[in-house]
């Protein structure tokens, strides 16, 4: 009978531990749920969403290779050291990742101004043909003279094709991913007509056998290369370039408002920006950035412009792959360049993969495929993620909207 209490106070002493222990739960669950929708926490999410959709997509890719009963981990590993193995597989990557790269930043600007640009394998073409015209023309000129030409002519060619679904964008309102998707398939068809008649190559015209290429550019006229790599000059001229895009779109009032056009065109016309303005100006930076990518493909590594008819017999479809590598930078300039090294290194890796453990063309083509889908799908994602944050922040009324969100300032008309 005396241990009766002790019990009643062993079942109140339970109680107590349990309540204390339901409360500590529901302190750690609030406090973990405030960390992981923090600002900063949130931002760190969605800028490693890409990284963990390409994770992804390879973990898929493993499950193929099994099937083809093909060991993963060999797969992967010839897959690096195909990349980054060696000193001049990691040149090569960097070649790979040069016109992603250019492609890439031209996607930063037109995205940001909320104008879609597929067009970048077009415009790759017309500013390759165009620089290429200028190295077999002006062949008396000094070498650095006519590589400098060259870059403008074919910045210059990319933005004239870039600007025309612009204008159509900006005064006619024409959808602008079927504009550039079709003046991608008139750039292809130029090129076949200019390849095989008027910029033949002068000794494959007497041979009759018609392959389409131009004649090859003189050995002044090749941009600089770091001996015994492929490595040339254009890959630093694109880092230096995503730089300059980065001061442009946010250190510039012309960046902030083709930003401003791409966030809200009513409030940006409201402002007094002129919105049709700023749609083309996209556009044609976007065009340009393209065509000169296509310039340093000719002047850096084929030395001619050649093709088999198809428009990636020429680009190596970087005008579309440089749309997912703009995307996995979160279309920021800076972050464009780590995520072209690494949409590079995995065309690079993906051909020392199929050398190595004798798997199918098609499988590489299929895990490049999944990449940029699960990339694609991952921005998809980030967008929904932002917009929720927004809506949360309009609804608790403490919290001020991202910069790129926040409304456009009254600027002087006829801007």
């Amino acid at each position: 009978m005396d241990d009766a209490p002790s019990y009643g106070y062993l079942s109140v002493a339970v109680i107590r531990s349990l309540q204390v222990e339901s409360v500590l739960h529901e302190v750690m669950a609030a406090t973990m749920k405030k960390v992981f929708e923090s600002e900063w926490v949130s931002r760190l999410i969605d800028g490693l969403l890409p990284v963990f959709a390409t994770l992804a997509a390879l973990l898929v890719g493993a499950v193929m290779l099994l099937f083809l009963k093909v060991n993963p981990i060999e797969a992967y590993k010839a897959l690096w050291v195909g990349a980054f193995g060696t000193s001049n597989a990691f040149a090569e990557t960097l070649v790979k990742a040069t016109p992603l790269l250019l492609v890439g930043l031209g996607i930063c600007i037109s995205f940001r101004g909320d104008v879609i640009n597929i067009g970048g394998e077009g415009q790759m073409i017309i500013g390759a043909i165009v620089a290429t015209w200028v190295g077999l023309t002006f062949t008396t000129l000094p070498g650095w003279l006519v590589i400098t030409l060259a870059m403008l002519a074919g910045f210059a060619g990319g933005a004239v094709w870039g600007g025309i679904p612009g204008v159509l964008k900006a005064y006619f309102r024409v959808n602008e991913i079927l504009s550039t998707v079709m003046m991608n398939a008139i750039a292809v068809q130029l090129m076949n007509f200019l390849l095989r008649g008027p910029m033949i190559d002068p000794a494959q015209a007497e041979l009759a056998s018609k392959i389409p290429q131009t004649a090859r550019l003189l050995e002044i006229f090749r941009l600089p290369r770091l001996i015994p790599t492929r490595l040339h000059l254009g890959a630093l001229i694109a880092v230096i370039l995503a730089v300059l895009v980065y001061i442009l779109l946010w250190r510039t009032t012309l960046g902030y408002r083709i930003r401003a056009v791409g966030q809200n065109p009513h409030a940006s016309r409201y402002a007094g920006i002129k919105v049709p303005r700023y749609i083309v100006l996209a556009l044609l930076l976007s065009g340009a950035f393209s065509g000169l990518a296509g310039a340093t493909q000719v002047f850096g590594v084929n030395y001619r412009m050649i093709t088999d008819g198809s428009a990636s017999g020429f680009t190596g479809s970087a005008g579309f792959n440089g749309i997912v590598a703009a995307l996995f930078g979160q279309l920021h300039p800076i972050w464009s360049i780590p995520a072209s090294i690494l949409f590079g290194a995995l065309l690079v890796g993906a051909n020392s993969m199929q050398r190595v453990v004798q798997v199918p063309s098609a499988l590489v083509i299929a895990l490049n495929g999944l990449v940029v889908v699960f990339v694609v799908s991952s921005e998809i994602w980030r967008q929904k993620r932002q917009r929720r944050r927004l809506s949360v922040a309009r609804q608790d009324g403490d919290s001020p909207p991202p910069a790129d969100e926040q409304p456009v300032p009254h600027t002087e008309a006829g801007t």
